[in-house]
């Protein structure tokens, strides 16, 4: 950063009043043409219509238009704008620095296009201003949300949320959507501990945030695509791929564990004696919710090792086909069957992998013992004697998941 320009808050009117002060983040790179017309406009809304005392905080990002100039500009005709500049580009250096910088209890940023619709703002900021959420998230794949994008973008933005909910465990719908709050107190111990500086920084900051028990808050919103976007998808794409797996190598190793956040009190049970428990669905449900999950994915099986069994020897297509099928079953029982857990996604997925390797041996025990007692069996007995192992080693599954993988003590959350 090559210099700052702050402007303090003006003193006295009713802004003076209000206890809440909320710094409203705009990182621009070359956005010379839309950046005023955006700032007016924002600016207009929070005057009109926003309750608590804000700042619009510009974060140049090392543009090499007249970006800087307008900005500056902005922020000497207004008190209640500001503006940072940054000698590298890159949207999770501009958010880290600024978030830094700002004195506000409260930070959140947008894109300079206002894609998505102001009307969500005070529902993002409302539950962190009275402590309710830690983080709050713009998402427009949430349930009332309103979007307007091309069929490439749609399909692209659900299937990188829903890799980041196969590979973590995540609750959250849209990761990436730019409109985004959180608690000053809370995201500042965050912040160390978010590695990129460009796009995956949603993400990965959403991700430690969920690891470390903070309670993040989804606002559908209203979202009209910008086409003159300036990401590129292909090197973005591989981008977040490897944040992701940097991300579950963390969790794994217990580097992603933030020591200093302020504790969210456990909620007290009513009555003294009372179990306070996440969830617990019991013993029924799990051996429903199981028997559910555990039956499609045997039928998956059976479908995909008949596919490979043509161009591959039983014991590779049978792990071709388990591969495919693990994560998802192992998920799924997460999501599902055993709702009261509590622990990290990357734990449970090593353990499932752990139990995969058992189920696999003995569903391929089970294949070289009946290759081994017939010399040509038919592809009709091969099915029937995997579909017996299946069944055998899915009780075994279910007993390590329950006593092992989600394992809950009486007592605990």
């Amino acid at each position: 950063m090559t210099g700052t320009q702050a402007s303090p808050r003006p003193p006295g009117g009713p802004a003076a009043t209000k206890t809440v002060t909320v710094d409203v983040v705009v990182p621009v790179y070359n956005e010379e043409r839309a950046l005023r017309g955006c700032v007016e406009v924002l600016k207009t809304y929070l005057a009109e219509r926003f309750p608590f005392e804000w700042t619009i905080t510009i974060v140049d990002n090392a543009s090499t238009d007249g970006t800087l100039p307008i900005a500056t500009e902005l922020a000497e005709a207004d008190d209640h704008v500001r503006v940072l500049h940054l000698d590298e580009k890159g949207r999770g250096r501009a958010l880290r620095t600024a978030w830094q910088f700002s004195d506000a209890d409260v930070v959140a940023y947008m894109d300079v296009d206002l894609s998505t619709g102001l009307d969500a703002l005070l529902p993002l900021v409302a539950p962190l201003a009275n402590g309710h959420s830690d983080i709050s998230i713009g998402s427009r794949l949430a349930p009332g949300a309103r979007t307007v994008r091309g069929p490439k973008r749609e399909l692209i933005s659900r299937c990188y949320n829903a890799l980041i909910r196969l590979s973590h465990g995540a609750k959250f719908s849209d990761a990436q959507c730019g409109f985004k709050a959180a608690r000053t107190d809370v995201i500042r111990p965050l912040l160390d501990h978010v590695r990129d500086d460009n796009w995956f920084f949603d993400t990965e900051l959403l991700l430690l945030a969920e690891h470390n028990g903070l309670r993040v808050h989804e606002v559908p919103v209203d979202w009209v695509e910008d086409v003159d976007t300036r990401v590129k998808i292909g090197s973005t794409a591989l981008e977040d791929i490897r944040g992701l797996i940097r991300v579950a190598r963390a969790k794994a190793g217990g580097t992603a564990r933030v020591r200093d956040l302020p504790q969210r009190p456990e909620p007290s049970p009513a009555h003294p004696d009372a179990v306070v428990s996440r969830r617990d669905t019991g013993l029924v449900w799990q051996l429903l919710s199981f028997g559910a999950i555990g039956a499609v994915s045997t039928a998956v099986t059976l479908v995909l090792y008949a596919m490979f069994r043509s161009v591959m020897n039983p014991l590779a297509a049978n792990l071709v086909a388990l591969i495919v099928t693990t994560m998802f079953n192992t998920e799924a029982n997460r999501r599902f069957t055993f709702l009261g857990a509590r622990g990290s996604s990357s734990r449970v997925h090593f353990q499932g992998l752990i139990i995969f390797g058992l189920y696999y041996a003995f569903t391929s025990a089970a294949l070289l013992v009946l290759h081994s007692t017939v010399a040509e069996p038919s592809r009709i007995l091969e099915l029937t004697v995997l579909l017996g192992a299946s069944l055998l080693g899915t009780v075994g599954r279910f007993v390590l998941l329950r006593g092992w993988v989600f394992k809950q003590g009486k007592g605990k959350i």
